[in-house]
């Protein structure tokens, strides 16, 4: 049974829908990992890949308590506005890689192709694991896919 709805100014709306990206209409998940992009490119340069590898980390952590919230709140499964799992699978996909466009157009375009065909184990992932946990745990699986063919890009093409 859903919860009193949510304020798109309470913590966990704002979070859950990064600040707001998740509400724009059409294609709220390639919305989100857009705006990603913005943000890891300030946490690399602030401290390098330890950092943005640590900031993927937390905003997991985060995104799991205001995913579970705002479903719990919506009375839906991983409603399409909250889009903090796509920050946090962008940012993986990234976290090796320097910060230049090339790196974050790829890796990018690798990260929408991985969450939206959800290749094994991301769907089952997504159809398995549920709350939070299951709103984050599939896009952090699409996230090292692409991470791991942008590794591969990186090493034999560019």
């Amino acid at each position: 049974m859903p919860l009193q709805p949510l304020s798109r100014f309470h913590p966990a709306s704002l979070l859950a829908t990064w600040f707001g990206i998740g509400h724009l209409p059409k294609a709220p998940g390639t919305w989100g990992s857009l705006a990603a992009l913005p943000f890891a490119w300030v946490l690399y340069h602030s401290g390098g890949p330890l950092i943005l590898a640590a900031a993927t980390i937390a905003i997991f952590a985060v995104g799991v308590w205001a995913a579970q919230r705002l479903e719990q709140a919506d009375g839906t499964k991983d409603p399409g506005h909250i889009v903090i799992d796509e920050v946090a699978g962008q940012w993986l996909t990234l976290a090796l890689f320097p910060a230049d466009p090339i790196h974050y157009g790829i890796g990018f375009v690798l990260f929408r192709i991985m969450d939206i065909a959800k290749p094994w184990p991301v769907n089952w992932l997504d159809r398995h694991v549920s709350g939070g946990l299951g709103v984050m745990l599939d896009d952090i699986a699409a996230g090292a896919y692409a991470g791991g063919l942008l590794y591969l890009i990186t090493e034999f093409l560019l």
